[in-house]
Protein backbone atom coordinates (compact mmCIF):
# COMPACT_ATOMS: atom_id res chain seq x y z
CA UNK A 1 0.00 0.00 0.00
CA UNK A 2 1.38 3.48 -1.03
CA UNK A 3 0.49 6.27 1.17
CA UNK A 4 1.61 9.51 1.76
CA UNK A 5 4.26 10.06 4.31
CA UNK A 6 4.00 13.80 4.86
CA UNK A 7 0.65 15.57 5.09
CA UNK A 8 0.02 17.87 2.00
CA UNK A 9 -2.57 20.26 1.52
CA UNK A 10 -6.01 19.94 1.52
CA UNK A 11 -8.50 21.62 -1.22
CA UNK A 12 -12.31 22.11 -1.01
CA UNK A 13 -12.98 21.76 -4.44
CA UNK A 14 -16.74 21.77 -5.57
CA UNK A 15 -16.61 18.73 -8.09
CA UNK A 16 -14.30 16.44 -6.16
CA UNK A 17 -14.92 17.65 -2.56
CA UNK A 18 -12.23 17.84 -0.04
CA UNK A 19 -8.94 16.45 -1.66
CA UNK A 20 -5.19 16.40 -0.29
CA UNK A 21 -1.87 16.83 -2.21
CA UNK A 22 1.50 16.07 -1.75
CA UNK A 23 3.47 18.76 -0.22
CA UNK A 24 5.98 18.81 -3.38
CA UNK A 25 1.81 19.49 -5.27
CA UNK A 26 1.66 22.23 -2.98
CA UNK A 27 5.14 23.95 -3.34
CA UNK A 28 4.51 23.69 -7.15
CA UNK A 29 1.04 25.41 -6.83
CA UNK A 30 2.58 28.44 -5.18
CA UNK A 31 4.55 29.37 -7.78
CA UNK A 32 3.91 32.13 -9.74
CA UNK A 33 3.93 30.20 -12.58
CA UNK A 34 1.43 28.49 -11.46
CA UNK A 35 -1.10 30.65 -10.02
CA UNK A 36 -1.34 32.05 -13.43
CA UNK A 37 -3.57 29.77 -14.52
CA UNK A 38 -5.82 31.54 -11.94
CA UNK A 39 -6.86 34.27 -14.53
CA UNK A 40 -6.82 31.98 -17.61
CA UNK A 41 -10.59 31.12 -17.95
CA UNK A 42 -11.45 27.57 -18.80
CA UNK A 43 -13.92 27.88 -21.49
CA UNK A 44 -12.33 31.41 -23.04
CA UNK A 45 -15.11 33.72 -23.64
CA UNK A 46 -18.29 30.84 -23.28
CA UNK A 47 -18.82 32.90 -20.17
CA UNK A 48 -20.62 35.58 -22.00
CA UNK A 49 -23.59 33.45 -23.56
CA UNK A 50 -23.52 30.65 -20.18
CA UNK A 51 -22.81 33.65 -17.23
CA UNK A 52 -21.74 30.86 -14.65
CA UNK A 53 -18.54 29.46 -17.06
CA UNK A 54 -15.97 31.62 -15.26
CA UNK A 55 -14.13 29.32 -13.79
CA UNK A 56 -10.41 29.21 -14.41
CA UNK A 57 -7.08 26.95 -15.43
CA UNK A 58 -5.83 26.61 -12.16
CA UNK A 59 -8.93 24.72 -10.68
CA UNK A 60 -9.12 22.38 -13.42
CA UNK A 61 -5.19 21.61 -13.03
CA UNK A 62 -6.05 20.94 -9.18
CA UNK A 63 -8.68 18.45 -10.37
CA UNK A 64 -6.37 16.49 -13.00
CA UNK A 65 -3.81 15.92 -10.37
CA UNK A 66 -5.99 14.39 -7.60
CA UNK A 67 -7.69 12.09 -10.23
CA UNK A 68 -4.28 11.37 -11.76
CA UNK A 69 -2.56 10.33 -8.34
CA UNK A 70 -6.56 8.37 -7.86
CA UNK A 71 -6.44 6.53 -10.66
CA UNK A 72 -2.67 5.08 -10.42
CA UNK A 73 -3.44 4.39 -6.69
CA UNK A 74 -6.51 2.73 -7.57
CA UNK A 75 -4.68 0.36 -10.18
CA UNK A 76 -1.68 -0.30 -7.47
CA UNK A 77 -4.32 -1.38 -4.94
CA UNK A 78 -5.96 -3.54 -7.55
CA UNK A 79 -3.02 -5.14 -8.77
CA UNK A 80 -1.96 -5.86 -5.03
CA UNK A 81 -5.09 -7.60 -4.39
CA UNK A 82 -5.22 -9.84 -7.71
CA UNK A 83 -1.75 -10.81 -7.45
CA UNK A 84 -3.14 -12.22 -3.94
CA UNK A 85 -5.89 -14.22 -5.54
CA UNK A 86 -4.52 -17.68 -6.12
CA UNK A 87 -7.67 -17.67 -9.24
CA UNK A 88 -5.34 -15.25 -10.63
CA UNK A 89 -2.01 -16.42 -11.35
CA UNK A 90 -1.76 -14.92 -14.88
CA UNK A 91 -1.29 -11.11 -12.96
CA UNK A 92 2.22 -10.05 -12.88
CA UNK A 93 3.51 -7.41 -10.49
CA UNK A 94 2.80 -3.39 -12.47
CA UNK A 95 5.61 -2.53 -9.73
CA UNK A 96 4.20 1.17 -9.39
CA UNK A 97 6.78 3.16 -7.18
CA UNK A 98 5.86 6.45 -5.33
CA UNK A 99 8.04 8.33 -7.98
CA UNK A 100 5.92 7.05 -10.36
CA UNK A 101 2.56 8.28 -8.38
CA UNK A 102 4.03 11.42 -7.75
CA UNK A 103 5.55 11.99 -11.50
CA UNK A 104 1.23 11.14 -12.58
CA UNK A 105 0.41 13.33 -10.11
CA UNK A 106 2.95 16.54 -11.07
CA UNK A 107 2.24 15.84 -15.13
CA UNK A 108 -1.58 16.04 -14.13
CA UNK A 109 -0.84 19.64 -12.06
CA UNK A 110 1.48 20.92 -15.03
CA UNK A 111 -0.62 19.42 -18.04
CA UNK A 112 -1.87 23.09 -19.19
CA UNK A 113 0.71 25.63 -18.39
CA UNK A 114 1.40 26.92 -21.58
CA UNK A 115 -2.40 27.96 -22.27
CA UNK A 116 -2.78 31.63 -23.23
CA UNK A 117 -5.49 34.27 -22.21
CA UNK A 118 -9.09 33.01 -22.99
CA UNK A 119 -7.28 29.49 -23.16
CA UNK A 120 -8.38 27.41 -26.77
CA UNK A 121 -9.54 31.13 -27.79
CA UNK A 122 -5.72 32.18 -28.02
CA UNK A 123 -3.77 29.06 -29.23
CA UNK A 124 -6.68 27.83 -31.69
CA UNK A 125 -8.16 30.91 -33.16
CA UNK A 126 -5.24 33.90 -32.73
CA UNK A 127 -2.03 31.92 -32.88
CA UNK A 128 -3.37 29.89 -35.33
CA UNK A 129 -3.52 32.83 -37.31
CA UNK A 130 0.11 33.56 -37.08
CA UNK A 131 1.67 30.75 -36.55
CA UNK A 132 -1.16 27.55 -37.05
CA UNK A 133 1.71 24.58 -36.08
CA UNK A 134 2.18 26.08 -33.02
CA UNK A 135 0.08 24.23 -29.87
CA UNK A 136 -0.12 25.02 -25.89
CA UNK A 137 1.82 22.00 -24.99
CA UNK A 138 4.74 23.60 -26.59
CA UNK A 139 4.31 26.32 -24.08
CA UNK A 140 3.37 23.61 -21.40
CA UNK A 141 6.69 21.79 -21.59
CA UNK A 142 8.00 25.35 -21.75
CA UNK A 143 6.93 26.22 -18.97
CA UNK A 144 6.99 23.57 -16.60
CA UNK A 145 11.15 23.72 -17.18
CA UNK A 146 11.19 27.44 -16.47
CA UNK A 147 9.09 26.40 -13.12
CA UNK A 148 11.54 24.23 -11.70
CA UNK A 149 14.32 26.26 -12.69
CA UNK A 150 12.87 29.57 -11.79
CA UNK A 151 11.79 28.13 -8.56
CA UNK A 152 14.80 25.74 -7.23
CA UNK A 153 12.13 22.53 -7.03
CA UNK A 154 14.88 20.36 -7.98
CA UNK A 155 16.48 19.68 -4.92
CA UNK A 156 12.78 19.81 -3.32
CA UNK A 157 12.01 16.23 -6.12
CA UNK A 158 15.05 14.92 -5.07
CA UNK A 159 14.60 14.93 -1.68
CA UNK A 160 10.70 13.26 -2.17
CA UNK A 161 12.19 10.34 -3.86
CA UNK A 162 12.42 11.57 -7.92
CA UNK A 163 15.37 10.20 -10.19
CA UNK A 164 16.47 13.60 -12.15
CA UNK A 165 16.77 14.01 -14.73
CA UNK A 166 15.36 10.90 -15.80
CA UNK A 167 11.80 11.64 -13.91
CA UNK A 168 11.65 15.37 -15.24
CA UNK A 169 11.47 13.91 -19.35
CA UNK A 170 8.83 11.30 -17.83
CA UNK A 171 6.43 14.33 -16.32
CA UNK A 172 7.02 16.13 -19.70
CA UNK A 173 6.69 12.93 -21.28
CA UNK A 174 3.45 12.22 -19.91
CA UNK A 175 2.19 16.16 -20.42
CA UNK A 176 2.98 15.79 -24.22
CA UNK A 177 3.32 12.25 -25.30
CA UNK A 178 4.00 13.24 -29.23
CA UNK A 179 6.16 10.16 -30.09
CA UNK A 180 3.28 7.83 -28.96
CA UNK A 181 2.31 5.39 -31.73
CA UNK A 182 0.99 2.34 -30.67
CA UNK A 183 0.96 0.64 -33.66
CA UNK A 184 5.15 0.94 -33.49
CA UNK A 185 7.61 -1.74 -32.32
CA UNK A 186 10.33 0.35 -31.03
CA UNK A 187 8.85 2.17 -27.67
CA UNK A 188 9.40 5.53 -27.92
CA UNK A 189 9.85 7.41 -24.28
CA UNK A 190 12.65 7.69 -22.26
CA UNK A 191 11.23 8.58 -18.94
CA UNK A 192 9.71 4.88 -18.54
CA UNK A 193 10.24 1.69 -20.28
CA UNK A 194 7.32 -0.39 -22.10
CA UNK A 195 6.72 -2.23 -18.58
CA UNK A 196 5.21 1.01 -17.78
CA UNK A 197 2.94 1.88 -20.56
CA UNK A 198 0.05 1.99 -19.33
CA UNK A 199 1.24 5.27 -16.79
CA UNK A 200 1.15 7.27 -20.47
CA UNK A 201 -2.16 6.57 -20.56
CA UNK A 202 -3.72 9.09 -17.57
CA UNK A 203 -3.25 11.91 -18.37
CA UNK A 204 -3.05 12.41 -21.84
CA UNK A 205 -4.31 9.47 -23.45
CA UNK A 206 -3.32 9.69 -27.62
CA UNK A 207 -4.61 5.78 -27.58
CA UNK A 208 -8.22 6.03 -27.37
CA UNK A 209 -8.83 9.30 -25.39
CA UNK A 210 -10.44 8.15 -22.24
CA UNK A 211 -7.90 10.01 -19.38
CA UNK A 212 -8.47 12.16 -16.16
CA UNK A 213 -8.00 15.49 -18.38
CA UNK A 214 -11.20 14.93 -19.89
CA UNK A 215 -13.18 13.54 -16.63
CA UNK A 216 -12.31 16.67 -14.73
CA UNK A 217 -13.18 18.91 -17.50
CA UNK A 218 -16.51 17.26 -18.23
CA UNK A 219 -17.52 17.54 -14.90
CA UNK A 220 -16.00 20.76 -14.61
CA UNK A 221 -17.60 22.30 -17.30
CA UNK A 222 -21.33 20.30 -16.70
CA UNK A 223 -21.30 21.94 -13.23
CA UNK A 224 -20.76 25.94 -14.51
CA UNK A 225 -22.46 25.64 -17.66
CA UNK A 226 -25.66 23.85 -16.04
CA UNK A 227 -25.23 21.03 -18.47
CA UNK A 228 -26.55 17.45 -16.42
CA UNK A 229 -24.24 14.65 -17.16
CA UNK A 230 -24.41 11.08 -15.90
CA UNK A 231 -20.74 10.07 -16.27
CA UNK A 232 -19.42 8.31 -13.22
CA UNK A 233 -15.64 8.70 -13.57
CA UNK A 234 -15.55 7.40 -9.40
CA UNK A 235 -17.06 4.46 -11.12
CA UNK A 236 -14.88 3.86 -13.73
CA UNK A 237 -11.72 3.92 -11.41
CA UNK A 238 -13.12 1.53 -9.69
CA UNK A 239 -13.39 -1.29 -12.50
CA UNK A 240 -10.21 0.19 -14.13
CA UNK A 241 -7.28 -2.81 -14.34
CA UNK A 242 -4.06 -2.58 -16.36
CA UNK A 243 -4.30 -5.65 -18.88
CA UNK A 244 -1.96 -7.17 -21.67
CA UNK A 245 -2.91 -5.68 -25.02
CA UNK A 246 -0.94 -6.42 -28.15
CA UNK A 247 2.19 -6.97 -26.06
CA UNK A 248 1.68 -3.60 -23.76
CA UNK A 249 -0.21 -2.76 -20.76
CA UNK A 250 -3.10 -0.59 -20.70
CA UNK A 251 -5.71 0.51 -18.89
CA UNK A 252 -9.37 -1.52 -19.44
CA UNK A 253 -12.20 -1.48 -17.75
CA UNK A 254 -15.10 -3.89 -17.29
CA UNK A 255 -17.36 -4.78 -19.98
CA UNK A 256 -20.15 -3.34 -18.02
CA UNK A 257 -18.86 -0.31 -17.95
CA UNK A 258 -19.88 0.39 -21.37
CA UNK A 259 -22.52 2.33 -21.26
CA UNK A 260 -20.60 4.26 -18.42
CA UNK A 261 -17.89 4.80 -21.18
CA UNK A 262 -20.95 5.91 -24.22
CA UNK A 263 -22.29 8.29 -21.31
CA UNK A 264 -18.57 9.65 -21.41
CA UNK A 265 -18.31 10.58 -24.72
CA UNK A 266 -21.92 11.29 -24.80
CA UNK A 267 -20.96 14.25 -22.69
CA UNK A 268 -18.16 15.26 -24.82
CA UNK A 269 -20.29 15.21 -27.45
CA UNK A 270 -23.27 17.48 -25.67
CA UNK A 271 -21.01 19.99 -24.68
CA UNK A 272 -19.34 20.59 -28.06
CA UNK A 273 -23.36 20.93 -29.20
CA UNK A 274 -24.73 23.00 -26.66
CA UNK A 275 -21.33 25.01 -25.48
CA UNK A 276 -18.20 24.61 -26.98
CA UNK A 277 -19.68 25.54 -30.25
CA UNK A 278 -22.32 27.69 -28.97
CA UNK A 279 -22.85 30.00 -32.31
CA UNK A 280 -22.79 33.35 -30.35
CA UNK A 281 -19.92 32.60 -28.45
CA UNK A 282 -17.88 31.25 -31.31
CA UNK A 283 -18.94 34.55 -32.51
CA UNK A 284 -18.02 36.87 -29.20
CA UNK A 285 -14.79 34.98 -29.78
CA UNK A 286 -14.14 35.78 -33.05
CA UNK A 287 -14.50 39.73 -31.83
CA UNK A 288 -11.89 39.00 -29.23
CA UNK A 289 -9.68 37.09 -31.84
CA UNK A 290 -9.89 40.18 -33.99
CA UNK A 291 -9.35 42.49 -31.32
CA UNK A 292 -6.13 40.55 -30.38
CA UNK A 293 -4.98 40.44 -33.80
CA UNK A 294 -5.11 44.85 -34.40
CA UNK A 295 -3.73 44.98 -30.66
CA UNK A 296 -0.15 42.31 -31.38
CA UNK A 297 1.32 44.96 -32.15
CA UNK A 298 0.29 47.55 -29.20
CA UNK A 299 0.99 45.02 -26.36
CA UNK A 300 4.45 45.32 -24.97
CA UNK A 301 5.29 43.06 -22.37
CA UNK A 302 8.64 42.72 -20.88
CA UNK A 303 10.89 39.25 -21.26
CA UNK A 304 13.88 38.09 -20.84
CA UNK A 305 16.75 40.18 -20.59
CA UNK A 306 13.97 43.44 -20.50
CA UNK A 307 13.39 42.68 -23.89
CA UNK A 308 9.84 43.65 -25.26
CA UNK A 309 7.22 40.42 -26.39
CA UNK A 310 4.36 41.23 -28.47
CA UNK A 311 0.70 39.76 -27.70
CA UNK A 312 2.08 36.33 -29.89
CA UNK A 313 5.44 36.67 -29.40
CA UNK A 314 4.93 36.43 -25.34
CA UNK A 315 4.14 32.50 -25.86
CA UNK A 316 8.07 31.64 -26.76
CA UNK A 317 9.11 33.59 -23.70
CA UNK A 318 8.47 32.10 -20.62
CA UNK A 319 9.46 35.66 -18.52
CA UNK A 320 6.83 37.53 -20.98
CA UNK A 321 4.31 34.57 -21.03
CA UNK A 322 3.85 34.12 -16.79
CA UNK A 323 2.84 38.07 -16.71
CA UNK A 324 0.14 37.41 -19.85
CA UNK A 325 -3.04 36.59 -18.51
CA UNK A 326 -6.93 37.50 -19.58
CA UNK A 327 -7.11 39.37 -16.50
CA UNK A 328 -3.25 41.47 -17.40
CA UNK A 329 -5.03 42.32 -20.81
CA UNK A 330 -8.80 43.26 -19.83
CA UNK A 331 -7.04 45.53 -17.05
CA UNK A 332 -4.44 46.98 -19.99
CA UNK A 333 -7.91 48.48 -21.46
CA UNK A 334 -5.62 47.59 -25.04
CA UNK A 335 -8.15 45.06 -25.96
CA UNK A 336 -10.94 47.03 -25.71
CA UNK A 337 -9.81 50.26 -27.14
CA UNK A 338 -8.66 48.04 -30.31
CA UNK A 339 -11.90 46.48 -30.61
CA UNK A 340 -13.65 49.82 -30.12
CA UNK A 341 -11.85 51.06 -33.04
CA UNK A 342 -11.84 47.95 -35.34
CA UNK A 343 -15.78 47.37 -34.99
CA UNK A 344 -16.69 51.32 -34.97
CA UNK A 345 -14.65 51.15 -38.64
CA UNK A 346 -15.92 48.44 -39.83
CA UNK A 347 -19.65 49.24 -38.96
CA UNK A 348 -19.28 52.73 -40.53
CA UNK A 349 -17.83 51.08 -43.88
CA UNK A 350 -20.96 48.53 -44.08
CA UNK A 351 -23.01 51.73 -43.76
CA UNK A 352 -21.64 53.95 -46.21
CA UNK A 353 -21.80 50.44 -48.56
CA UNK A 354 -25.16 50.46 -48.00
CA UNK A 355 -25.99 53.58 -47.74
Amino acid sequence: MITLVIPGGVFNDPIHGSLELHPLLVKIIDTPQFQRLRYIKQLGGKCYVYPGATHTRFEHSIGVAYLAGELVKALHEKNLEDMKNPNKKEVSDLNITPADILCVQIAGLCHDLGHGPFSHMYDGMFIHKIEPSWKHETASLNMFDYLVNENNLEDEMRSNGLNLPNDLEFIKELIDPKNWDEDTKKWPFKGRDENKSFLYDIVANKRNGIDVDKWDYFARDCHYLGIKSSFDYRRLIMFARVCEWNCRREICFRDKEVFNLYDMFYTRYSLHRRAYQHKVANSIEWMITDAFLIADQHIQIEGTGGKKKTLSEAKNDMVAYTKLTGQQLIDSGQIRMRAVEFYSSLFQSEYHKNG
